[in-house]
C-alpha cells in the first residue's frame, strides 16, 4: 500500500517546485509555500517560473487533481502537515562558503507556526553539519516534536523531471529510524534505488557527487588542451576512454567550462569546508583553477587568431550555461562577453530561451538580437557557447554567407570536421585539430 501524505514545499526555485510537482503527480498532496505574491499566482495558474521542459503540463494536470497548490500562507500550509521539505537556496558568499540566511528563516518560521508532529526533510545543499545545526535550532525554538532528515537532490537543469523519475538514487539520511522509513516511503512510488545512511554522509554524498563531476569536466578540458597540442583528437580520446567502464561516457565532453547553480558553488564550499578542517583540498582547487580558464578559451583563441580584437564584432550564440534551461548563473558568456569588450571588440548575442535573464548579467553595451541569423549578420566572427539543438542545426553555409571574416570559435564541438572541408570558412573548436581555409585574412 502506498504511503500518501500531505506535504508541504518551502521555496519554488528549480529543486523545490520540481520536487512539489513530483510528489504531487505520484499521489502525495502538496502545498508549494513561497513569500513572493506575484509568483505564486502564476503558479497556481499552472504557469513555472521557471524553464524546464514538461514542468507546465504536470502542474496543470495535478491541480485540477487537487493534488498541488501554491500559498505564501504559512498558517495555511502548515495546518496538518506531516512532512515538511525545505528546498530554499544556499547561494555563495564572497569568500566561497554557502550562506544559510534563508534555510535559518525557514527553520525559524516551521518552529513557530508547526502545531502537530512533523519530519523536515532538508532537500537543500548544506554544509556538512547543517542538518544537526538545524536540528538543534529549531528544538530551541518549540515544543512540537519533529525529525531531521537529509534528502539531497541530484537534479540536472533542463532535464529535473527526467531525473526525477529516472534517477540512479535517492539518498536519506537520518539518525531516527521512524523518520527514515517514511521519506523512504513517501519515494517507493518512483521506484528508484534509495540508499540510507547517517546525516553527515548524506551532506557529503551531494557534494562529493558535484566535486567529482566537475573534475572529470576539468579533467577532459586539459586533455583536450593537450590534445591540440599534440595533434590527436579529444572526441577520439573521450570515446575510447569510455569504453572502460570505471571511467564511463559521461561528463567527457571538452568544452569551455562548467557553469550553473551547483557545480561553482559547491565546488568552492567543499573547498572551504576542506579548510576549516585545516585540510588544502589542492586538487579541487586545481578544478575550480582550469574552469575558469576554460571559459574564457574562445577569446584566448580568437587572440590567437586576429593578434587584436579591437573593432571586431563577435557573435556570440547561445547563453545559457547548458541548453534546455534559461539558466544564466556562472555561464561562460558572461565572462566571455566581459573579456571580449574589455579587449576593444562589440558584442551581440542570440539564446533561443535566457535572453531575459541574460539582459540582467551581460554588460549593458552587449547587444541582443532577434535569431542567430540576424546576430551573425555583419558579425566578423562568432562563438558558439551553449549547444541548443536549434544552434547545432545551424547551416554551416550561413556562416560563411553571414560572416564577414568567415570565423568561427565552437566551444562546445557542435559540429563534424569533415563538414568544413568543402567550406570557404575557419574553424577552430576544442581538443580537436583546426580547419582552416584556403582564404587569406585581410
Amino acid at each position: 500500500m502506498v504511503l500518501k501524505k500531505k506535504i508541504v514545499v518551502v521555496g519554488t526555485g528549480y529543486v523545490g517546485l520540481v520536487t512539489g510537482v513530483s510528489l504531487s503527480e505520484i499521489g502525495h498532496t502538496v502545498i508549494c509555500l513561497d513569500i513572493d505574491q506575484t509568483k505564486v499566482k502564476k503558479m497556481k495558474n499552472g504557469i513555472s517560473p521557471i524553464y524546464e521542459p514538461g514542468i507546465e503540463e504536470l502542474m496543470k494536470r495535478n491541480i485540477e487533481k487537487g493534488t498541488l497548490d501554491f500559498t505564501t500562507s504559512y498558517k495555511q500550509a502548515f495546518e496538518n502537515v506531516e512532512v515538511i521539505y525545505i528546498a530554499v537556496g544556499t547561494p555563495e558568499r564572497e569568500d566561497g562558503t554557502a550562506d544559510l540566511k534563508y534555510i535559518k528563516q525557514v527553520a525559524l518560521d516551521i518552529a513557530y507556526n508547526i502545531k502537530n508532529e512533523v519530519v523536515i526533510v532538508i532537500k537543500s545543499t548544506v554544509p556538512i553539519g547543517t542538518n544537526e545545526f538545524l536540528e538543534k535550532y529549531i528544538s530551541s525554538l518549540t515544543k512540537v516534536k519533529f525529525h531531521i532528515v537529509s534528502n539531497p537532490e541530484f537534479l540536472r537543469e533542463g532535464s529535473a523531471l527526467h531525473d526525477t523519475f529516472h534517477g540512479d538514487r535517492i539518498i536519506i539520511g537520518a539518525e531516527n529510524k521512524y523518520a527514515a522509513s517514511i521519506v523512504e516511503k513517501i519515494n517507493q512510488p518512483f521506484g528508484i534505488e534509495i540508499f540510507t545512511t547517517n546525516l553527515r554522509s548524506a551532506e557529503m554524498i551531494k557534494y562529493a557527487s558535484n566535486a567529482f563531476l566537475a573534475t572529470k569536466i576539468s579533467f577532459i578540458n586539459e586533455i583536450a588542451d593537450l590534445c591540440e597540442r599534440l595533434e590527436a583528437n579529444i572526441e577520439e580520446v573521450a570515446t575510447g576512454m569510455g569504453f572502460d567502464k570505471r571511467i564511463g561516457k559521461s561528463f567527457l565532453n571538452a568544452g569551455i567550462g562548467y557553469g550553473g547553480s551547483c557545480f561553482p558553488k559547491d565546488t568552492k564550499a567543499l573547498v572551504n569546508i576542506a579548510g576549516q578542517e585545516k585540510f588544502d583540498f589542492n586538487l579541487l582547487r586545481a578544478v575550480i583553477e582550469v574552469n575558469k580558464k576554460q571559459q574564457v578559451l574562445l577569446v584566448t583563441k580568437a587572440k590567437e587568431y586576429y593578434g587584436s580584437l579591437k573593432g571586431k564584432r563577435i557573435a556570440l550564440l547561445g547563453l545559457a550555461f547548458k541548453p534546455n534551461t534559461d539558466d544564466m548563473r556562472e555561464a561562460a558568456s558572461i565572462i566571455t562577453s566581459e573579456k571580449l569588450i574589455l579587449s576593444g571588440a562589440e558584442v551581440v548575442c542570440y539564446d533561443p530561451i535566457a535572453m531575459d535573464n541574460a539582459k540582467k548579467v551581460l554588460p549593458e553595451v552587449v547587444e541582443f538580437a532577434n535569431s542567430a541569423e540576424e546576430a551573425l549578420q555583419n558579425a566578423d566572427a562568432a562563438f558558439i557557447m551553449t549547444e541548443w539543438e536549434e544552434i547545432k542545426n545551424i547551416p554551416i553555409s550561413k556562416y560563411s554567407e553571414k560572416l564577414r571574416d568567415k570565423v568561427l570559435f565552437d566551444g562546445r564541438n557542435c559540429y563534424d570536421l569533415n563538414s568544413f572541408l568543402v567550406e570557404d570558412i575557419d574553424y577552430f573548436s576544442v581538443g580537436r585539430p583546426s580547419v582552416l581555409s584556403k582564404k587569406q585574412l585581410v
